[in-house]
């Protein structure tokens, strides 16, 4: 071992192969588990029985054992067993066994008759692996073992070498041959491979040669990820000198130094070598495998949406005489082609005489209509996406013969060489730890500052989690518009009719539909006031007989003023297509939602994390529970168990009680509490102060750790540059929903809203976020101080102008037509939204999906509130014995003696005023008569007789 000078010229980079790594540092092994199957109700309990499970694996194991004395034996007797095999029909069982000449028997001789003879020949033999690997893996729990893989390369070794034998053994035969030995070679083939032969043989001749290299070359490319293919190049040597010496491959080298040396094989090579006397052979010598210096390969993050083409806009003739009005003004959504191109088509035209046409209607409006241009905008939808892709954990990306990265050592560089003995390092991840965190990382036990090498992901505490998949989602098929171009017209007409009776005069309008409503932006001529548009809201309603009018004067980012006007037949947009995009599929969102459409028929995606909190209102049975519901979908879809945990409330209990069935993967819970979700508003305010001790303790971490935010401190912590032995660990992103919040603020008041408004204060750096609807949005429900510190607002359609202006500080969700129609809110931005729609049984099937798959041991522990007992005193431990009322005792008595912990009952029995018969109440609690306040109802005695009281007053303190 010795220590070696950092040289002057960088080194290249050194070949750190798995077998020469140090070895990782073992946790201490977990206690075996049971190997835990779906739950497919009571009448397959028995799969998840650990006895079934050995005696299922041993079964197999002798399976494999069976078959290859069978097949083995039938290479010497597979001839003579034949006709006892064939002749079962006529033979009774006992003498066929007894002629058979298998060395197991009839059955062994039957077995192997089946499956070489008659089957795939010598290729059943790849048969016997995938029987020992599916018993192995049973019986001894090896995760590391992917029965997938073997079954693949398995499967199509017996294929391809039945075919293959099977034309060699087509091949030999010849015309001239003895029947009775023309067909003593089919075992090697079996009758699969002799016939798949004889008809590629018919149809290919010899080119059945060529299509057995391209299966196998094909195979091989494919399954073991072949990507280059690195040719050696000849160089010549005419051009070295005396002293130079042909440069070799990069495969030779152990431990290169400067210049080519191997310092692996002669340590006392020069560090000046002869790196610049290299240069005229014309050769580069490249490294591919991974720099010491380089991180290694974070996760593959989805790449970003690529903007969408520009919408066409048809302009049309108003002229009665036109011929040409034949107009398809269906949505994009039903008009894109399978290459992604999307046009507006005029009666059956292609795309050259749909333009000829656009142009002669243009000219038309020129020459012939004397009122204002009219154009239609259908809106191009974004091409659905294959599949939603989704996270790629660090066990996707490993790869097993890759090098390990050379960890960067802090200080004066050297260099240590050891000897090089046969090492195996057997990697310990056969056994998964149930009760695994999101917040353990593997730490050397002996040195508590040494960190492993590779970065942390906490997506292998479950690595076998399977994203949701588009199929638990209804799919509606394709949308297809419902405005016709005679209800675009009319409405035209009857805007244009309305302002002109007021002196109004329009230059041109410009109709864009959506799935519920079709903007028609207009633009006046000048000198006209838009403030006298805007007043004119009732009588356009009027007019159009519409349910409700919303003009948008002006609207934002353009010079046009918006008159939303709804369609007869709404469109419903299903939660399906909107996550089929690619803007959601892709999408780089730390937390994205999908909340629907907008009016230009574009999928609306939020980042709660930068939001960072949104207030939801609306009336009864407009959408606003779908709304909770698509929001979760959303990022369910999104994200693993490991990064995300959700606390949720729901005082009306039936709303969000589906999602109990994925308590052990995202909910999280107080310490000895039965149900993760939250209906009972007394363990509101435990769970709300357990959430500000959370974030406490997360700032604590943060300040420690020198970051500001969540996302910085993660990646600290994933590039194991916090020790978890000082207390870091990986922290995911908390959700809280509160799905009624006037029913909590009716309940406990100032007790709620004090928590919420610190957490939508200071919560947003640590990655809690909070999500509260409500259905009564009034001024003593939304305060004013959870109002200031939500920015973002979502509002279903509510009955008034003031509740409108109570949760979005402007008119307008007054004016929504309901069912999922709502406003959004983000500062000054006001967007309309179609929300999309999830059923109650999508829902299921996506609980039930995440919910039968292998998940934590129990829910996500929240800090548990010590000395909190929810009765709200507030002043019970600061209590002082000596500050006892004079009339204490006289109140225990009456209270004992009435059997009712009331305040009105001291009032009248003692002649007290409220506040001291308050605070007599509050000491009655602290001396353990009385129990904690219930709200309405009386407090509960907790004393049964006078007797029993008189020996706790003797007891207490004076």
């Amino acid at each position: 071992m010795r220590n070696q000078p950092k040289a002057e010229v960088a080194p290249e980079p050194v070949r750190e192969s798995r077998r020469n790594a140090p070895p990782a540092p073992k946790a201490p092994k977990p206690p075996r588990q049971p190997l835990k199957l779906p739950n497919f109700g009571g009448m397959f309990s028995f799969l998840h029985d650990r006895r079934f499970q050995l005696f299922a694996g041993f079964f197999f194991l002798l399976t494999s054992l069976f078959l290859t004395i069978a097949f083995f034996s039938f290479l010497f007797t597979g001839h003579a067993d034949q006709s006892v095999v064939e002749g079962l029909g006529n033979t009774p069982v006992k003498e066929a066994g007894q002629e058979s000449g298998n060395w197991l028997g009839l059955t062994g001789a039957w077995m192997a008759q089946l499956l070489i003879y008659e089957g795939f020949g010598l290729g059943a033999f790849a048969l016997i692996p995938v029987a020992f690997a599916l018993g192995y893996k049973i019986v001894f729990r090896r995760l590391d073992l992917s029965l997938s893989y073997v079954l693949a390369l398995c499967l199509f070794a017996m294929l391809w070498v039945s075919l293959l034998l099977g034309y060699l053994v087509l091949s030999v035969q010849t015309p001239t041959d003895d029947p009775r030995t023309a067909h003593s070679l089919d075992f090697l083939s079996g009758q699969v491979g002799y016939e798949a032969a004889l008809w590629l043989d018919s149809l290919l001749g010899w080119g059945t040669v060529l299509l057995l290299a391209f299966l196998l070359i094909s195979f091989v490319v494919a399954f073991f990820n072949v990507t280059t293919i690195n040719l050696p190049r000849r160089t010549s040597l005419a051009g070295l000198g005396e002293d130079d010496e042909p440069i070799r491959q990069p495969d030779t080298y152990d431990r290169t130094g400067l210049g080519g040396v191997n310092h692996g094989a002669n340590p006392t090579a020069s560090l000046d070598g002869d790196a610049e006397e290299d240069e005229p052979m014309g050769m580069q010598l490249r490294y591919t495998g991974p720099v010491a210096e380089v991180a290694p390969p974070a996760p593959v993050k989805p790449t970003a949406t690529e903007p969408a083409k520009p919408r066409p806009s048809v302009p049309f003739t108003l002229d009665d005489d036109s011929t040409e009005t034949d107009l398809d003004l269906r949505p994009a959504a039903s008009a894109v082609s399978a290459a992604g191109a999307a046009s507006l088509a005029l009666g059956g035209a292609s795309g050259a005489a749909t333009t000829a046409a656009s142009t002669a209607l243009t000219g038309a409006v020129a020459a012939a209509a004397a009122g204002p241009s009219f154009s239609i905008e259908a809106p191009v939808a974004e091409a659905p996406a294959a599949r939603v892709p989704t996270p790629l954990s660090m066990a996707d990306l490993a790869d097993d013969d890759a090098p390990l990265p050379k960890p960067v050592a802090k200080g004066p560089a050297f260099e240590v060489e050891m000897p090089e003995p046969e090492l195996e390092i057997e990697t310990d991840t056969d056994e998964l730890d149930p009760n695994a965190g999101a917040d353990v990382a593997a730490v050397v036990e002996e040195d508590e500052d040494a960190m492993p090498s590779v970065n942390y992901d906490p997506t292998l505490d479950l690595p076998r989690y399977q994203y949701p998949t588009l199929e638990l989602l209804n799919d509606y098929g394709q949308a297809k518009a419902q405005v016709s171009k005679e209800e675009l017209e009319a409405n035209k007409d009857r805007i244009v009719e309305t302002l002109g009776h007021y002196g109004i005069n329009i230059a041109s309008i410009k109709a864009t539909i959506g799935p519920t409503v079709t903007l028609y932006e207009i633009v006046p001529d000048a000198g006209v006031r838009i403030s006298k548009i805007k007043s004119l809201e009732d009588d356009i309603a009027l007019s159009l007989a519409a349910l409700g009018i919303r003009i948008i004067a002006p609207i934002p980012g353009k010079g046009t003023i918006g008159i939303e006007v709804p369609n007869t037949k709404k469109e419903m947009v299903s939660i399906r297509s909107v996550f089929a995009t690619e803007k959601f599929a892709k999408t780089e969102m730390s937390l994205p939602i999908a909340f629907g459409r907008t009016i230009t028929n574009e999928v609306f995606v939020a980042d709660l994390a930068k939001m960072p909190h949104l207030l939801m209102a609306g009336a009864t049975g407009q959408g606003k529970s779908v709304g909770l519901n698509v929001i979760l979908a959303s990022l369910l879809y999104k994200r693993h168990p490991s990064q995300l945990k959700f606390v949720l409330v729901d005082p009306k209990k039936v709303e969000l009680s589906i999602f109990n069935k994925i308590e052990r993967h995202f909910l999280a819970k107080l310490p000895d509490t039965e149900e993760a979700i939250i209906t009972d508003t007394k363990k509101v305010v435990n769970t709300l102060n357990s959430l500000c001790m959370e974030m406490d303790r997360r700032y604590d971490l943060l300040k420690d750790a020198g970051c500001r935010n969540l996302s910085e401190y993660n990646r600290k912590f994933t590039e194991r540059r916090l020790n978890p032995k000082k207390g870091h660990r990986y922290m995911p992103f908390i959700v809280l929903v509160i799905d009624e919040l006037a029913d909590l603020m009716m309940t406990a008041g100032k007790e709620v809203e004090t928590p919420i408004a610190r957490l939508a204060q200071l919560a947003r750096a640590i990655g809690i976020h909070l999500i509260v609807a409500t259905q009564r949005p009034s001024v003593n429900v939304i305060t004013g101080i959870i109002k200031a510190n939500f920015p973002c607002r979502i509002s279903f359609k509510v009955t008034s102008k003031i509740d409108s202006r109570t949760i979005l500080d402007t008119g307008g969700a007054d004016q929504l037509v309901g069912q999922g129609d709502m406003l959004f809110s983000a500062g000054s931005d006001l967007i309309r939204v179609q929300c999309a729609f999830i059923d109650t049984p999508e829902v299921d099937r996506l609980c039930d999906f995440v919910g039968e798959q292998q998940g934590y041991s129990d829910a996500y522990m929240l800090p548990e509130v010590v000395g909190e007992s929810g009765s709200g005193n507030g002043g019970g431990d600061d209590f002082d014995p000596t500050d006892r009322d004079s009339m204490f005792e006289e109140a225990a008595r009456v209270i004992v003696l009435h059997q009712q912990g009331s305040t009105s009952l001291i009032q009248r029995k003692l002649k007290l005023g409220y506040n001291r018969a308050g605070r007599l109440i509050d000491q009655l609690e602290h001396a353990g008569i009385v129990g904690p306040f219930e709200g309405s109802k009386a407090r509960e005695v907790l004393i049964p007789d006078e007797y029993a009281l008189e020996q706790l007053l003797n007891n207490l303190p004076k």
